[in-house]
């Protein structure tokens, strides 16, 4: 079995180390139903990122009906698994204690293996349900059908509330959209509350869609450190302790992409001229 070294460039989640960019598989084996016809270039494309040392991957029962997990366990086959850091997650249809424990075994056994950690992918307005379902993930980890929990979309009264009805674990993770250009997480006090708590956010969407990879504000300070506009824009992100970022994976000429925006980082000057570029 392959050695995973995790690249120098690490943050905390829980006790564990990830890369401060990870892969993302939205989209990757479909979208909301399976296409089996890219199965091969995916498959290769997360491999060549644990090669590269990014031992983060992120996926959802949700992507590709379950097919984007399939795939991920597929790829990560001829590693060790403790090398590995796995986030899924629970779409809202599937919360409540009894079919959120189904929901996870199902992802599990789609993956091959555990799962690290196990999210709430969105919040709904039934609280009762949310409450339910995080006390069958403490329970999931007490089985070792998964290791952490997390939230997915939590706003900070939301995250709050779960919290504070936890029994026995700690929410160590809120995985967000955030940005340069999207910077919500910032101005209604959902960052510095989790830097605070010690909870990881973890970006969804961090170059908007490629968009941020076309900016010509990032392009030109690429210049200056050799990068390209969307290393720029992941470097920004990671520039802050408690942010990793998880830009899709689908293929190996974005994956080494995102690599290079790790070990190193913006100055302090740089950092904060960037907010004027978009």
């Amino acid at each position: 079995m392959k050695r995973i070294r995790p690249f120098n460039d690490l943050k905390k989640i829980g006790d564990d180390k990830v890369t401060a960019i990870g892969m993302g598989t939205w989209g990757v084996g479909g979208w909301e139903s399976p296409d089996y016809s890219r199965d091969k270039e995916n498959i290769e494309a997360l491999r060549y990122g644990l090669e590269l040392g990014m031992n983060l991957i992120d996926t959802a029962e949700f992507y590709a009906s379950g097919h984007s997990e399939e795939l991920v366990g597929e790829a990560i086959k001829e590693f060790e698994r403790e090398d590995i850091f796995i986030v899924s997650k629970i779409w809202p249809i599937h919360f409540g204690y009894e079919s959120a424990k189904r929901a996870a075994r199902a992802s599990a056994k789609r993956l091959g293996t555990y799962i690290d950690l196990y999210l709430l992918h969105w919040p709904i307005d039934d609280f009762r349900r949310i409450k339910e379902t995080l006390h069958a993930l403490e329970e999931l980890v007490d089985k070792g059908v998964i290791r952490y929990i997390g939230v997915s979309n939590f706003d900070l009264d939301l995250l709050k509330r779960s919290q504070e009805v936890m029994k026995k674990y700690e929410i160590v993770v809120n995985q967000v959209k955030y940005s340069l250009r999207d910077r919500r997480p910032e101005h209604n006090g959902l960052l510095e509350y989790m830097k605070r708590e010690k909870i990881t956010l973890m970006a969804y969407t961090p170059l908007e869609k490629g968009s941020l990879a076309r900016n010509r504000c990032l392009s030109e300070m690429g210049i200056k450190y050799g990068k390209t506009a969307a290393q720029i824009a992941l470097n920004w992100l990671i520039w802050k302790e408690n942010v990793v970022a998880i830009p899709k994976a689908t293929n190996k000429v974005h994956i080494k992409e995102n690599f290079g925006a790790m070990g190193w980082r913006l100055s302090r000057e740089d950092y904060e001229t960037l907010l004027k570029c978009v």
